[in-house]
């Protein structure tokens, strides 16, 4: 048998040994995160992802390295995406990593100690080095993975946050309302100016009430935003009709040199729904 075999036998008859020993001295009394759970339906799961990590890392000296990789990449990517440990702060599972990698290097000197005197300096080193490099390679690779759906999970959660603040609210089969609250940056004003299209296309809308009454204050790109909104409806046949315009967001469009011409003005949401005999004058 080649060294690299007797070695691999040795470690894939000690992977459910790894994960119960790595299971039990698990430090539980850190807050949040799936290391903690008492589900037992959660636990069984962590321990077969535990375990298939060792059947997958002790390939290692039985593949050529980019046959490993290749085979690893399921478990790196399942792993990095699933929901429990995107709730687990990313330095306890890069804790659990190295604790692993420990585990790796403790065995093999158990190995060694089985077979006195049978292997030389340079094989073991070789060995160690290989446990420590491939680790490194893992664990970065798994942080890339955890980072970028992390990131892709964020944007999308921050998409909805921006299509909900914006929302068309149908009043009749043609006509809706889009009440406006808080501070508008850039990013929500082009997020608004998309999902509000979308939404009167979508509900066949023709007048759309847009009430700024809770609206404190809007910057000049913002404003300008705002009348491209208006604009855009107009092409798709809806007639806007702004309430609640404060009159600081009206010397912004002011001095913008943006036109009112188009647009009906109403003081009050409640005077530009009575002008639509909506409700009862």
């Amino acid at each position: 048998m080649h060294r690299n075999d007797e070695l691999y036998q040795f470690l894939l008859k000690k992977t459910w040994q790894l994960t119960e020993d790595w299971y039990a001295n698990l430090d539980k009394s850190e807050s949040g995160g799936i290391y903690t759970s008492d589900d037992p339906a959660v636990i069984e799961g962590v321990k077969k992802q535990n375990h298939e990590f060792h059947k997958q890392f002790c390939e290692v000296f039985n593949k050529d390295e980019e046959t490993f990789f290749n085979d690893f990449e399921n478990w790196i990517v399942k792993v990095a995406q699933d929901e429990d440990h995107l709730r687990t702060p990313l330095q306890l599972i890069l804790h659990e990593f190295f604790r692993t990698q420990g585990q790796y290097l403790d065995l093999i000197d158990e190995f060694i100690e089985m077979n006195n005197g049978q292997y030389d300096y340079s094989q073991i080193s070789r060995w160690h080095r290989i446990v420590v490099r491939t680790f490194g390679e893992v664990v970065t690779w798994f942080t890339e993975e955890y980072n970028n759906h992390s990131q892709k999970r964020l944007e999308a959660q921050q998409d909805l946050i921006l299509e909900l603040s914006s929302p068309v609210i149908s009043l009749t089969n043609d006509i809706a309302l889009l009440p406006l609250v808080g501070d508008i940056d850039t990013a929500r004003a082009k997020s608004m100016l998309e999902n509000t299209l979308q939404q009167c296309n979508k509900l066949g809308v023709n007048q759309l009430f847009l009430d700024l009454s809770g609206v404190v204050m809007i910057d000049t790109m913002v404003a300008h935003q705002l009348f491209q909104l208006i604009e855009a409806l107009s092409l798709i046949g809806v007639k806007t009709t702004i309430s609640g315009l404060r009159p600081e967001i009206a010397q912004t469009a002011v001095q913008l040199g943006l036109s009112f011409d188009s647009v009906s003005i109403k003081s009050t949401l409640s005077s530009a729904i009575k002008s639509a005999n909506l409700i009862p004058s």
